[in-house]
């Protein structure tokens, strides 16, 4: 009798203690197994373009280039069709051009709509284009400035584009907001949301293994045991 106590106590505790996680757990779960990953990607929002060729003959040395500059690292890139180099160093970024090595400015608004406009596969407009330098949540890690862009869709698909390039560097959506927000509740990692091994989870997720166990402890006694024959006939 005092173990059947003891196992309805300990069930009774823990699923008060735990219940309300397990919930989300589920319903977290729900949602992104619910929709389709390449969705949540927003690989849909953006259109694929391969980018055109050039003749290697007509190009600077990058090399030479870089080391004359001082960059650490170069890479060739496009604006438009037109081929550059990224030269990065450390005082950051230099966009050169690629055929006769010369500085190339900064993209503008009004061609960084145009850019955005050109990856975006939909028909909406843009509704707000932004240079910024308060990197928000969604694209933790970047570093600004970046060209902030966003689509007047119900979903609101959100570029983010290099300010020195005009390259697209990420894009955002809504769907994606809201897996981003039941991620962090589902791993329990309410400040970076990356960390899947974090004390907080593996507490809970020991005590549901608990909770558990003890369900089954607490299911032996609601099968009724069998009397003893001799206890039956005293």
């Amino acid at each position: 009798m005092r173990s059947r106590v003891i196992a309805r106590k300990t069930h009774k505790w823990l699923g008060l203690f735990l219940g309300l996680q397990v919930v989300v757990w589920s319903l977290s779960g729900l949602y992104m197994t619910s929709i389709h990953i390449d969705t949540i990607h927003g690989d849909h929002f953006v259109r694929h373009q391969q980018p055109p060729g050039v003749d290697a003959a007509t190009l600077r040395d990058p090399i030479a280039l870089a080391s004359s500059s001082g960059a650490e690292n170069v890479r060739l890139a496009w604006i438009d069709s037109r081929p550059v180099y990224v030269l990065t160093g450390q005082a950051g970024e230099q966009v050169v051009d690629a055929r006769n090595g010369k500085a190339v400015a900064r993209p503008m608004e009004q061609q960084v709509r145009a850019l955005a406009r050109s990856y975006y596969t939909g028909p909406e407009p843009i509704s707000s284009a932004r240079l910024i330098t308060d990197i928000p949540g969604e694209i933790r890690g970047r570093k600004p400035p970046l060209w902030r862009v966003e689509f007047a869709h119900w979903n609101k698909p959100t570029l983010y584009l290099s300010p020195t390039t005009g390259e697209l560097i990420s894009r955002r959506h809504e769907l994606w907001r809201i897996f981003d927000f039941v991620w962090m509740l589902h791993i329990m990692d309410y400040d970076e949301r990356e960390n899947v091994n974090n004390l907080v989870l593996r507490v809970f997720t020991w005590g549901t293994v608990l909770l558990a166990l003890s369900g089954a402890w607490l299911l032996l006694y609601a099968f009724p045991r069998k009397k003893k024959k001799g206890a039956a006939r005293a």
